[in-house]
């Protein structure tokens, strides 16, 4: 495989760590002293709205403050046209996401009504922006050094 698959490869176990609540699998991705900022890109102009520094840092967000998901409730982060470039052991990657919350109907004690078909509850995008991390090659393995989450939309914590 390519360098630039094994890169991106890195963004798509992060996103999905964050689909999972998995703190432990998000952590794994990063570097011991890996930091976290995100920003909410306010007309162009990047605000800072918090930042996470190191392993376990970023391990306890994922894992206790990112909201639960509700019953029969997912997400699913995807990431589109990614660009990567590679300077020896160092790489940047710039990614655009959009954040999908999914939630499944609850099927009637009586079954799904006549002419019901196809998938049932709603999709809806939540969130969307860009990922932009450092990644640094240890031991033939890339990991993520710093990432950026710029958000396209502000956020209320």
């Amino acid at each position: 495989m390519s360098e630039d698959y094994d890169i991106t490869k890195v963004l798509a176990r992060y996103v999905r760590a964050a689909d999972r609540r998995d703190g432990t699998a998000m952590a794994e991705l990063f570097l011991a002293e890996g930091k976290v900022t995100l920003f909410y890109n306010d007309g162009g102009t990047p605000q800072p709205l918090g930042e996470l520094v190191g392993r376990e840092a970023i391990a306890n967000a994922v894992t206790n403050m990112m909201k639960p998901h509700p019953p029969r409730g997912w997400s699913h982060h995807t990431t589109h046209d990614a660009i990567v470039d590679i300077d020896g052991d160092t790489a940047t990657l710039d990614a655009q996401f959009i954040v999908y919350n999914v939630v499944g109907d609850l099927k009637p004690e009586g079954g799904w009504p006549v002419g019901a078909s196809g998938a049932q509850g709603t999709v809806k995008p939540i969130e969307s922006g860009y990922y932009r991390p450092t990644l640094k090659q240890v031991d033939g393995r890339w990991m993520i050094e710093t990432l950026q989450i710029i958000l396209d939309l502000p956020v209320a914590f």
